[in-house]
C-alpha cells in the first residue's frame, strides 16, 4: 500500500513530489470525458519515470498476437488501446536551461484532483541550476460539454529574476505504445499544419487506418492584460506540429498561457473534413475563453453528481474513496455512442488492450441502471447484441458449428483478440456474463420487450454453445465441462469449475425462460427469430433441457461446501494468513507453476456464483462457503473485494464487509496491488458502488419490486445514495435512528424496506 494521497472528501491531493510515485499518480489524477482522456503528465518535460498516455474513444491497433507456440484457433492479434498525439505539451526553458522537475529543486509541489468539477491543478516552486526560481500553477479539464476540447491555464511567475524566456506549444503524434510487441510505433503522419498561433496534426493509425487530427491553438496574458509574444517561429517535423515562442519573463508578474486543444477522429467525422473540422473547434475553444469552457464543464459534472453521488458521513477516507470510483467511472463512460463500452483502464492506461471485458456485464451494468436512465445500460447490450456475428465467428474458429456463440473475453469489434490460451480458450464462463446481464437489465428496468427485440437471439447463440461444450461422463452419468479457467485465474485447465458449470446450466434454463415469454407476447417476431437463427425447438430446447438437468455440480459433503473444481482438495489448504507479506502480491513474487498448484485464490469463483445466484441457496450454505474460500483468497484481481464486500453484508459480517469495501473504494488510491502505475481499475469501480448499495443498503429487485434492508457501518454517521428506478428517482439515507426513503420524482410506489411494505 501506498498511503501517500491526502484524505478529502470532493479532492484527491497530493503534496511534494516522489519521482517513485509518480506514475502511480498518472493513473489517479487521470481525466476523461467519454470522448477522450489524458493521463496526469506533466505539460513541461520531464526526464524522469513517466508513461505518457493520451487516449481517443474507439481507437486501436490490431498488434500481431506474439507467443512461442501458435495453437489453432489463437486470436491473429491483440487489440491495443493507443497512446494517442499528445497534446499537453508546454516546454519552458530560461535561456538555455530547460525546466524538468527531475533536475531542479521543487518546492512546494502539489496536485490535485478536484473531483466535484473535473478539474486538475498543479503548482510548484522549481529552482534552476544557475538559482533563478519559477513559480508555476497548471489547470487542466477534458470538456465534458464539449467533448472534443481540451484546456490548460498554465501559468509562470519569475520569483527572482526577469529574463527571456522560450517556450514550446506542440502536438506531438510521435508517439510509441508502452506495450507494444516489436517496439513498433502505430501512428503515420496524414498531414500537418502550422502558423503562429495554431497547429494541427493529422494521423492515422497503421491497419485500422483510424484518423485523429489534433490540433492546438492558444493566447497569452500577463498582469491580467492579454500580450503577444515577442517572436514565433513555427516548427514542423515528422508527426509534429508547434510553436515556439519567445517571452520575457518580468520579476514578480504572472505570464499565463491558455492553450486548447482540439481532438477529432474518423469514427465521428469523414476523413476529408477533419481538417476543416478541427479548425472549427479549435476556433470555437478560443473564442469561449477557458474560464467560460471551464463553467460550461462544471455545470455538466454538477448534474452528473446529483445523478450518482453517495454521500458518507464520518468517514473521510470511506466517502473519498467512492467519490473517486465515481468520478473515474462517470468520465469514463457517458452513455452516449452506443459504439463504445468501458475499458478496464478507461483513459488511465494502456494495460489489457481491449476495450471490452465481461466485466462490464458482470460489474457496470448494475451501476450504470441504478445510476442513470435505462437507455445506458441498453445501449450497452446492444453493443454486445451488434458483435453477435462476431461471437458466432469466434465460436466456428474453435471448431463449433450451427450458429454457437463464443463471446470473447477481449474485444473491439466482437473479434476475440486476448493472447493468452488459458484464458482465450478456457475462460469460457464470461460468454453467459451476456445472458446474464440481460435478466439484470429486465429484472431491474422491466424492459422485458428487449428479449424479443435482441435478447433471444443472443441467448439462442450462447446456448447453442453450451450444447456443444458441455459433455456426457458414463462414469458420472452426468453432463461435465472440461478443461477450463474459472473466475479464479489462479487454476487452468480444470475440469468442472462449479461457478462454470452453474452458470452454464442456467443460461440453458433462462433461454428457455425467453423462448417462451416471445412465443407468448410477441409470436411474429419469435418466427422471425426461428428463421433467422434456423432454430429447431424441438431438438435443440429438448437437449438444452436434458443438459441442465443433469449437469454436475462438484461438492464435499464432508465439510459441507461446494467444490471450486475437481481435484481442488488434493492442495494443500493453506490460509493467506500462513503466507509472509514479503510473498505478496503472489503474481510478482512467485512462479506460475507455483502459483497453479496451491490453494490461493485470486479472487471470487464459488462466491462469484453464490453472489449472482444468492437466491438459489440456503443462509447457511453462502456461510459455510463464504468461510471456507475467503480465508484463501488473496483478491489480486480488482474485481474480488466488491463481491466479499456484498457477501459479507449479507451474512451479517459487518466489520468484514467495511473491510472489502474500504479495499475496493481505495484500490488504486492507496495502490494495494502495486500496479496502478499502469491505469486505475476502472470497471472494478462499479464494484465499489455495489458494495455500498447492495451491500451495506441490501438492495435487491425481487419480482420487480424493490427491496432495500440497509445497515450502518460502525465508523459512518450516516450515508445516502440515490437509485434511478423504472422511470421513479429514490433517495436512501441511512443513520443510526433508520432509513429514509424519498421519491424524489416519478409516479408513487411501493418498496419493500427491512421486509416491510412502503408506499412512496
Amino acid at each position: 500500500m501506498k498511503e501517500y494521497l491526502k484524505h478529502h472528501e470532493w479532492e484527491v491531493i497530493e503534496e511534494g513530489l516522489n519521482p517513485h510515485y509518480n506514475m502511480v499518480s498518472e493513473s489517479v489524477f487521470s481525466l476523461g470525458n467519454g470522448r477522450m482522456g489524458q493521463r496526469a503528465n506533466f505539460e513541461e518535460y520531464y526526464s524522469g519515470e513517466t508513461l505518457k498516455g493520451s487516449y481517443v474513444a474507439g481507437i486501436y491497433y490490431p498488434d500481431k498476437t506474439r507467443v512461442g507456440w501458435w495453437k489453432n484457433g489463437y486470436p491473429e492479434y491483440f487489440a491495443k488501446v493507443l497512446n494517442a498525439p499528445s497534446w499537453i505539451g508546454i516546454r519552458i526553458a530560461i535561456g538555455k536551461q530547460m525546466l524538468d522537475l527531475a533536475k531542479c529543486k521543487v518546492e512546494g509541489f502539489r496536485r490535485v484532483l478536484d473531483m466535484k468539477r473535473g478539474l486538475l491543478t498543479r503548482s510548484f516552486t522549481a529552482t534552476l541550476a544557475d538559482g533563478k526560481t519559477l513559480k508555476v500553477e497548471a489547470k487542466r479539464f477534458c470538456s465534458m460539454a464539449k467533448g472534443e476540447i481540451g484546456a490548460i491555464r498554465y501559468s509562470i511567475t519569475a520569483v527572482n529574476f526577469s529574463d527571456k524566456a522560450t517556450v514550446t506549444l506542440d502536438i506531438d503524434a510521435d508517439v510509441v505504445n508502452k506495450d507494444s510487441n516489436y517496439d513498433e510505433k502505430f501512428w503515420e503522419e496524414v498531414s500537418k499544419e502550422a502558423k503562429e498561433g495554431r497547429a494541427i496534426v493529422i494521423a492515422q493509425t497503421k491497419k485500422t487506418f483510424f484518423h485523429v487530427a489534433t490540433g492546438m491553438c492558444y493566447s497569452l496574458s500577463e498582469a491580467g492584460k492579454e500580450v503577444k509574444a515577442e517572436r514565433v517561429n513555427v516548427e514542423q517535423r515528422e508527426k509534429y506540429a508547434g510553436n515556439v515562442l519567445q517571452l520575457t519573463l518580468n520579476e514578480g508578474k504572472e505570464m499565463v498561457i491558455y492553450k486548447y486543444a482540439a481532438v477529432l477522429s474518423s469514427e465521428n467525422h469523414p476523413k476529408d473534413k477533419l481538417l476543416a473540422h478541427c479548425h472549427k473547434v479549435l476556433d470555437e475553444a478560443i473564442a469561449t475563453g477557458f474560464d467560460k469552457l471551464l463553467e460550461d464543464h462544471e455545470k455538466v459534472w454538477k448534474h452528473k453528481w446529483e445523478e450518482c453521488d453517495i454521500t458518507i458521513e464520518g468517514d473521510v477516507a470511506a466517502q473519498q474513496g467512492i467519490r473517486f470510483n465515481i468520478f473515474q467511472l462517470t468520465q469514463t463512460y457517458t452513455g452516449e455512442d452506443e459504439r463504445l463500452n468501458i475499458g478496464p483502464k478507461g483513459f488511465t492506461g494502456e494495460k489489457y488492450g481491449g476495450s471490452t471485458y465481461w466485466d462490464t456485464e458482470a460489474y457496470c451494468i448494475p451501476f450504470y441502471l441504478g445510476t442513470a436512465e435505462k437507455k445506458v445500460a441498453r445501449n450497452l447490450l446492444v453493443y454486445r447484441y451488434k458483435h453477435l456475428p462476431k461471437a458466432i465467428e469466434n465460436a466456428k474458429k474453435l471448431g463449433f458449428t450451427d450458429g454457437a456463440a463464443f463471446y470473447p473475453f477481449v474485444t473491439m469489434n466482437g473479434e476475440e483478440c486476448h493472447n493468452e490460451w488459458e484464458i482465450t480458450f478456457e475462460e469460457i464462463h464470461r460468454t453467459s456474463a451476456m445472458a446474464y446481464a440481460i435478466r439484470d437489465y429486465i429484472d431491474y428496468t422491466g424492459d422485458d420487450a428487449y428479449l424479443a427485440e435482441y435478447g433471444l437471439e443472443v441467448l439462442i447463440g450462447i446456448s447453442r454453445f453450451w450444447a456443444q461444450r458441455a459433455t456426457w461422463s458414463t462414469d458420472k452419468n452426468k453432463y461435465v465441462v472440461l478443461g477450463v479457467t474459472g473466475p479464479n485465474e489462479y487454476e487452468n485447465n480444470v475440469n468442472n469449475n462449479w461457478y462454470t458449470n452453474y452458470l452454464g446450466a442456467w443460461t440453458l434454463r433462462y433461454t428457455q425462460f425467453a423462448i417462451d415469454h416471445v412465443k407468448k407476447t410477441n409470436s411474429a417476431r419469435y418466427s422471425e427469430i426461428v428463421s433467422k437463427t434456423s432454430f429447431d425447438e424441438a431438438k435443440e430446447a429438448s437437449k438444452w433441457k436434458d443438459i441442465s438437468e443433469k449437469m454436475y455440480y462438484p461438492a464435499d459433503e464432508r465439510r459441507g461446501v461446494i467444490l471450486q473444481q475437481d481435484g481442488f482438495f488434493d492442495k494443500e489448504l493453506l490460509r493467506v494468513n500462513d503466507l509472509k507479506p514479503s510473498q505478496r502480491p503472489l503474481n510478482q513474487k512467485w512462479s506460475w507453476d507455483r502459483i497453479l498448484r496451491s490453494c490461493f485464490i485470486k479472487q471470487a469463483d464459488v462466491l462469484q456464483g453464490l453472489y449472482l445466484f444468492e437466491d438459489d441457496f440456503e443462509i447457511e450454505t453462502l456461510r459455510k462457503n463464504f468461510d471456507f474460500y475467503e480465508p484463501m483468497t488473496v483478491h489480486e484481481s480488482s474485481l474480488s473485494p466488491c463481491v466479499h464486500a456484498i457477501l459479507a453484508a449479507r451474512l451479517g459480517y459487518k466489520e468484514r464487509a467495511y473491510e472489502f469495501y474500504l479495499r475496493t473504494a481505495r484500490l488504486d488510491l492507496d495502490d494495494y496491488n502495486n500496479d496502478t502505475e499502469e491505469g486505475c481499475h476502472i470497471t472494478s469501480m462499479a464494484g465499489t458502488w455495489m458494495s455500498v448499495v447492495k451491500g451495506f443498503g441490501g438492495m435487491r429487485v425481487k419480482n420487480g419490486q424493490l427491496h432495500i434492508n440497509p445497515f450502518l457501518p460502525d465508523k459512518w454517521k450516516s450515508y445516502s445514495f440515490r437509485l434511478e428506478f423504472r422511470k421513479r428517482v429514490i433517495k436512501i439515507r441511512v443513520t443510526a435512528d433508520g432509513v429514509e426513503t424519498i421519491r424524489e420524482s416519478g409516479d408513487p410506489l411501493e418498496v419493500i424496506v427491512k421486509e416491510k411494505a412502503v408506499k412512496l
